[in-house]
């Protein structure tokens, strides 16, 4: 996926989740922040950060914050990214071999998935799909804060798998480099267990890092996942 119109700044302060005071080209600018995340290891004062204009002129900002420099890691922040460079990675044939159908948020039962998808041979099953940016040393975690929703993603997909669907839970590294991906059990140890029990009723678990621009986000390589 690319992104239009980008320019490059210095991140100042986040007064709340959805925004950002930056300074692009030494004006200070209030931009959209495209994930409402903590990213409290990203987003520090004076981080390099790039930014996309917008097309709509009635936005209160004028720009998204999309991606910030972390040392020499470049970090896509855009959490509705994730699901479309999965999309792409998907439907150039990286996911399932004879794909005819990939659905995106698709309602079954009491859930709603990210993608529900059909193959030739008769396969189908659904995927859920998570944006990963913390990185610790060259190893990816996910979640940055607890997150229950996550948890409950998971054990829909166990009962999925139940029912004889194929399940998989895709975890999109918004950066390049990773030596590997864990669930972060520091942060919110009933994730990690989660997802556990979910690997092992059959659910698979996916990790896939991005080529990373200021203009645009691939998949590219999968990485170890280590449970």
């Amino acid at each position: 996926m690319q992104y239009p119109n980008i320019c490059r700044a210095q991140f100042v302060a986040r007064p709340n989740r959805f925004v950002a005071r930056v300074l692009r080209d030494g004006t200070e600018e209030t931009v959209h922040v495209k994930n409402t995340g903590r990213c409290r290891e990203l987003l520090v004062p004076g981080a390099t950060v790039y930014l996309t204009e917008g097309d709509n002129p009635n936005r209160k900002t004028r720009y998204d914050l999309v991606a910030v420099e972390k040392g020499p890691l470049l970090v896509n922040l855009d959490s509705q990214a994730p699901n479309k460079v999965f999309a792409e990675w998907a439907r150039a044939g990286n996911f399932r071999p004879g794909l005819t159908l990939l659905r995106p948020e698709t309602v079954w039962g009491n859930s709603r998935f990210d993608f529900y998808w059909e193959a030739a041979d008769g396969r189908k099953g659904f995927v859920e799909v998570k944006g990963v940016t913390l990185e610790e040393n060259g190893h990816a975690r996910f979640p940055d804060a607890p997150t229950l929703r996550g948890v409950k993603h998971l054990e829909e997909l166990a009962l999925c798998r139940r029912e004889g669907y194929e399940a998989a839970v895709c975890f999109v590294l918004q950066m390049a480099g990773m030596v590997d991906f864990a669930p972060n059990d520091a942060t919110h140890p009933a994730f990690g267990a989660a997802l556990r029990r979910a690997a092992a009723e059959g659910v698979q678990v996916l990790a896939v890092e991005c080529t990373v621009t200021p203009d645009s986000l691939a998949l590219c390589r999968p990485v170890p996942v280590k449970l």
